[in-house]
């Protein structure tokens, strides 16, 4: 009995999220994130000049995103992290998935040591925000903190928001700008 009020109260809360905006569930400190998205870009690219992946980050970064479309399914991902700590990272490819959960879109980087995992929020422009955390494979998925973050902080280290468009048929990108670890901007490019 208290397992099932426990699952049906953990649903709701889902679809209450879900009700509301991406504005609504997600932070005052990752909102103003995104808000910076250019900024973020433009920082990270600078600070990638001086690594050996421009034409990897060129092609995914090197023209305008626009809407997505039919974006449920498998995907192979890769992260790219410009600047920060190193001036690029270009990682291997793994496999990612965009499913409809009730009608609403949710996002999982499935293998590799850290994972990746949020809800999709439609923009009217055909892009989406992403709301999501990261965690490492030997932990449970962490879920999107969004308000809630840790007493006394502004954000939690795992929480991530992102912009999720379209670069073509088979073709897509999460940017995910000043992520709190690592690097200035990351980037998860998604092919099938």
């Amino acid at each position: 009995m208290r397992l099932a009020s426990l699952i049906a109260l953990s649903l709701f809360a889902a679809t209450a999220a879900h009700a509301a905006g991406w504005q609504e569930v997600a932070s005052p400190f990752d909102q103003q994130r995104l808000a910076h998205i250019d900024e973020a870009r433009s920082k990270g690219m600078s600070e990638a000049q001086a690594g050996p992946d421009m034409a990897t980050i060129g092609e995914v970064l090197g023209r305008p995103g626009g809407p997505a479309h039919d974006i449920a399914g498998s995907w192979r991902c890769r992260t790219i992290k410009l600047g920060g700590l190193t001036p690029s990272v270009v990682y291997s490819w793994f496999r990612c998935s965009i499913a409809d959960r009730g009608g609403h879109l949710f996002f999982r980087k499935l293998s590799g040591s850290q994972r990746t995992s949020g809800w999709l929020y439609p923009n009217s422009d055909g892009t989406y925000v992403y709301l999501g955390a990261s965690s490492m494979s030997s932990e449970p998925w962490h879920s999107y903190s969004g308000s809630a973050a840790s007493v006394g902080a502004p954000a939690t280290p795992d929480d991530q928001i992102g912009l999720l468009s379209g670069l073509g048929e088979g073709h897509a990108r999460i940017e995910m700008p000043y992520p709190v670890q690592e690097s200035t901007f990351d980037v998860l490019e998604l092919r099938r």
